[in-house]
């Protein structure tokens, strides 16, 4: 498979994914007290969030790349 194929594939599951999902969260420990022999965390939710326009182009780049990756081969 031709390298700008499956970049052009790729860019198009990531940019239906941020357009499916709009974001992601993930789940950090901090450490809140540390005194001694005690240890005190506290778990925190960050969200980051995609842009719909980010996801948009990707799937619009995407899909020109295997567009141009396929008209490539067959001429």
């Amino acid at each position: 498979m031709k390298p700008i194929l499956f970049i052009g594939l790729l860019l198009i599951a990531c940019g239906v994914l941020a357009l499916a999902y709009q974001g992601f969260s993930f789940i950090t420990n901090d450490r809140v007290l540390d005194a001694g022999p005690v240890h005190v965390t506290a778990a925190r939710e960050h969200f980051v969030w995609i842009p719909p326009l980010l996801g948009g182009a990707a799937l619009v780049v995407g899909t020109a790349m295997v567009a141009l990756g396929l008209r490539k081969s067959s001429a």
